[in-house]
């Protein structure tokens, strides 16, 4: 059986976009400076920082929709487009299901919708331009799987959105959870009054995996 992960075409963007993003290593970000304004300030001051996920949470997630076979996958933060080429990857190897990535940048919504062309991914994603608290308003459920990307304090907004369009069983991914800005957003998850089923999983800078019970 032809796994689309292990394609030429798709191996290739990622390959790529992994060799770009590893000038992020020595990339320092003026922090400081960027926590004092908004979401979409930061976005465009960083519009040329990959700050990708892992190749070990990629299968992670690839693994998941596989597994989980969810119709629809919402992503918060797209980026460059490298975790969608692994939740693309995996609905396109499921055979149903659609990714709706939302991104702040207007230049990596560009650029991750010419990755995700140019793997042959394109045709089930879609990469929504602007604030994900907006864009996704209108998105219709059942939302099987959610990657949660974006910026850290806007994680816990971003799900709590999403919460009534959730399906039973749901899976909602968060990364780098090490952050100490995802503190509330682990107490919310972690707490059972809130519905989920919860664990981190020691990928990279960690992942919280959790399911809605």
């Amino acid at each position: 059986m032809t796994i689309t992960l292990h394609e030429p075409r798709v191996r290739t963007v990622l390959d790529r976009l992994f060799d770009s993003a590893t000038a992020d290593d020595t990339f320092e970000a003026p922090w400081d400076d960027l926590r004092s304004v908004g979401a979409q300030e930061r976005a465009d001051a960083l519009a040329g920082v990959y700050m990708p996920i892992s190749a070990r949470g990629g299968d992670l997630l690839y693994g998941l929709v596989r597994s989980s076979r969810p119709e629809t996958v919402v992503e918060f933060g797209t980026s460059f487009g490298i975790s969608t080429l692994y939740l693309a990857a995996a609905v396109a190897d499921n055979g149903r299901g659609h990714v709706y990535g939302t991104e702040m940048s207007a230049e990596k919504v560009a650029a991750a919708r010419k990755n995700l062309d140019e793997a042959g991914l394109g045709d089930v994603t879609t990469v929504l331009p602007g604030d994900a608290r907006r864009t996704l308003a209108d998105l219709k459920g059942p939302i099987g799987l959610v990657l949660l990307d974006g910026w850290k304090e806007l994680c816990l907004p971003v799900l709590r959105d999403l919460e009534p369009r959730l399906a039973p069983g749901a899976l909602v991914v968060a990364d780098d959870i090490d952050q100490a800005s995802m503190a509330d957003y682990l107490a919310y998850v972690r707490d059972p009054a809130n519905g989920y089923v919860s664990v981190a999983f020691p990928v990279e800078d960690g992942m919280e995996i959790s399911c809605r019970a």
